[in-house]
């Protein structure tokens, strides 16, 4: 489909979605979304649903201003993706050892190394950079510099949540590594952090939500939020690829005889921030929940963890600010995905995936999810399908 205009305050709400099937109090951060005074623009995907401040599913372009909350405390989310050279005849029937050895490989929940991981613990991983990265962590707020071990021993660690890592297998029954994590404790810190100091300035005390407040151009709060927010990202990427390394690791000892290859790491954030122009303007375009789809750009838009995920190739929709969904997006509430669903409904939606399929898990069952085909049909213009995905092993914090 393409999009349909739903009249905002200040700017049109582009929505790739039946506005019909948007919550009320998504819609509600919409409208309050598009009264800033601030904004160029708003696209809305098809994974819409509520969040802090703005929606999750959203893409929110403002000239020389930038809403923290409206990023997200995962500062950096996002995901990869690798091709390997193994089939599925190269796996074996019970899966549950490569389960274990990659949840021992990689910490999980609130778990962390005992010592750091890094570009120099891998043989062939480039290193350039490294050192400049965290030299760059003295420039944070103050009010988390303390937390710097703690960061450094999360590095390479997947979290909690609906982060995850899996082994696939597309329609050619070729096997890919895909994994979803961000910033870790250190991104929340400084998020929270951010929001707390935005809330505070005087030109956010007329807004009709307070959790939309922004950091303005030329400002020193713009100035430390824009260091603290590229540094939290770029920790977010640097996180994936660590575990992206410590997965080949395991894959390689687990399938030594296959003498195992992989191809090109695909990877993208869908909770950040971007300098992008449009329409002649400089704008500072903030993804929640959404990748950017421009032309040739590749993706990963995962569903839930019983059902599938794709690889895509952006079309480069300047209408959506090049930008696509990052998932299938939640229909239910943790709460309510608890309330409704036991670990029986669980055990029945992930039938034939090596994964947890206890109490701690069932806020993730698939049905507490929008159906990722829906969600797919609904961004044909944004982006194309590259490879469909299949779990067969999905490793949850």
């Amino acid at each position: 489909m393409s999009y349909v205009e739903v009249p905002g305050a200040k700017v049109p709400i582009r929505m790739w979605t039946d506005p019909a099937t948007v919550e009320d109090s998504a819609m509600r951060q919409l409208q309050n979304v598009a009264t800033l005074p601030w904004i160029k623009g708003l696209a809305v995907m098809p994974d819409v649903h509520y969040g802090k401040g703005a929606t999750v599913g959203s893409v929110i372009a403002m000239r020389g201003a930038v809403c923290p909350a409206a990023v997200g405390v995962d500062i950096g989310c996002g995901m990869s993706a690798v091709k390997t050279s193994l089939t599925a005849n190269d796996l074996p029937g019970d899966l549950s050892r490569l389960r274990s050895q990659i949840e021992q490989a990689i910490p999980v929940g609130r778990g962390m190394h005992d010592d750091p991981v890094g570009p120099g613990c891998f043989h062939g991983m480039a290193t350039a950079g490294w050192d400049d990265f965290w030299g760059r962590f003295e420039g944070v707020a103050e009010a988390v510099k303390f937390r710097r071990g703690r960061a450094a021993a999360q590095m390479g660690t997947l979290g909690s949540g609906n982060h995850f890592w899996e082994l696939c297998l597309d329609s050619d029954n070729s096997v890919w590594v895909m994994l979803h994590s961000g910033s870790r404790n250190i991104g929340k810190e400084l998020a929270d952090h951010h929001i707390g100091q935005a809330q505070e300035l005087s030109h956010n005390q007329g807004l009709v939500d307070r959790d939309l407040a922004v950091f303005i151009a030329d400002t020193p709060q713009m100035a430390a939020y824009r260091h603290d927010l590229f540094w939290a990202q770029e920790y977010a990427k640097h996180n994936r690829a660590m575990m992206m390394a410590l997965s080949q690791d395991v894959i390689r000892r687990e399938f030594k005889r296959a003498k195992v290859t992989f191809g090109e790491v695909i990877s993208c954030h869908h909770n950040y921030v971007s300098e992008e122009r449009y329409d002649g303007m400089d704008l500072l375009v903030t993804r929640k929940g959404a990748i950017r789809a421009g032309g040739g750009d590749y993706g990963i838009i995962p569903g839930s963890m019983g059902t599938g995920s794709y690889i895509v190739k952006g079309l480069g929709n300047e209408a959506s600010f090049n930008s696509a969904s990052h998932g299938a997006g939640r229909r239910m509430s943790r709460n309510a995905a608890k309330r409704r669903f036991s670990t029986k409904d669980l055990e029945e939606q992930t039938r034939g995936v090596e994964c947890r399929k206890d109490s701690g898990v069932v806020d993730e069952i698939p049905a507490a999810y929008k159906p990722i085909e829906q969600v797919m049909e609904h961004q044909r213009d944004l982006v194309e399908v590259v490879a469909k995905l299949k779990q067969v092993i999905c490793v949850k914090g």
